[in-house]
């Protein structure tokens, strides 16, 4: 077990996400205050802005980095979104190595203060051209190799990176024995599989959509899964929104049980929980010992704010409460 484990994150869709919240010390029912003019205005006006680093690779990477791990993310990061995720993502810590990309990292505007998340404005990612995919493969693969764990994650929309991309990676890598732990859907996922990485982790409804199950009962996703280890897939971690998760590893399978928490926002807990499964195994843990901590990471999220954030000690603390149940 190495003193700090060493993550490679691969992410190739990043965002910049500006959220306008209703500042806490302000009161639903003042109906106004005044302005250094005289005028009237009303509270709900007021406003506090927001910036944070999105998109599922930097959400796995931020939370490996509270769970003290060093990160090395490899992405494409393009225009002056690209260089404030940059510098966010410099200043907690992780490693960038950036590919130039000649469109702008992708943004999004919500307005948080009716309570609801109103998207106001987004700016989409765009696909990548062949010389940036060649230089995103070039950096996730030496990068890889040199880590402990190689974390693939997808893109959004899937079309800004082909789904062959992701097995060409997954292979070029198990040539050189990096522990590869995939958490895709669709076509990438299925090119994944095929290679046959450390761990696969999907949602359910993408096992589904995949076309691996046909309905998501515990016995359907069990069989799905049992196929996936069969074709050299190491363990198969299957979340299922509020209701345990599944794990199937050589013959076996558990379900993985943790408390019900009030949730402030549920985004980001499977993100969470990829990073603890991979920060996990860079330790030297078992899978299952792993997968305890994803799934804590994971829970305590959907308590916070912040997608992808948390605190160590509070994880591995609150990890003792996630039960694990060996199925028949």
């Amino acid at each position: 077990m190495t003193q700090e484990p060493w993550l490679c994150v691969v992410a190739p869709t990043s965002m910049l996400m500006i959220e306008i919240e209703r500042p806490e010390d302000i009161a639903a029912d003042i109906a106004a205050d005044i302005t250094a003019d005289g005028t009237a205005r009303g509270a709900d006006d007021r406003a506090e802005i927001h910036v944070h680093r999105g998109g599922q690779g930097l959400w796995v990477a931020t939370m490996a980095r509270a769970l003290d791990a060093r990160v090395s993310v490899c992405g494409p990061f393009g225009g002056e979104t690209g260089d404030i995720l940059q510098q966010i993502a410099r200043d907690d810590g992780m490693e960038v190595i950036a590919v130039d990309y000649a469109e702008g990292s992708a943004a999004l505007v919500h307005d948080r203060r009716s309570g609801e998340r109103e998207e106001i404005a987004r700016m989409p990612a765009a696909p990548l051209r062949r010389h940036e995919t060649d230089e995103l493969f070039g950096a996730a693969l030496v990068t890889g190799t040199e880590a402990d764990v190689c974390v693939l994650t997808g893109a959004q929309p899937a079309d800004v990176l082909a789904a062959e991309f992701f097995g060409r990676l997954t292979h070029d890598l198990l040539v050189g024995g990096v522990t590869v732990v995939a958490d895709l859907s669709g076509e990438a996922a299925l090119r994944v599989i095929e290679q046959g990485p450390a761990v696969l982790k999907m949602a359910h409804d993408e096992v589904i959509a995949a076309g691996l199950a046909e309905e998501d009962t515990v016995s359907a996703l069990r069989v799905a899964g049992q196929r996936l280890v069969e074709q050299g897939v190491g363990t198969v971690v299957v979340s299922r929104a509020d209701q345990p998760a599944l794990v199937v590893h050589d013959a076996s399978a558990w379900l993985v049980h943790t408390p019900s928490l009030s949730s402030v926002d549920h985004r980001g807990a499977g993100d969470s929980m990829t990073a603890g499964i991979a920060v996990g195994l860079a330790r030297g843990l078992s899978v299952l010992e792993a997968v305890r901590l994803g799934a804590a990471a994971g829970t305590l999220n959907i308590t916070r704010r912040g997608l992808g954030t948390g605190r160590r000690e509070q994880i591995e603390r609150f990890s003792d409460q996630v039960q694990i149940e060996e199925l028949d």
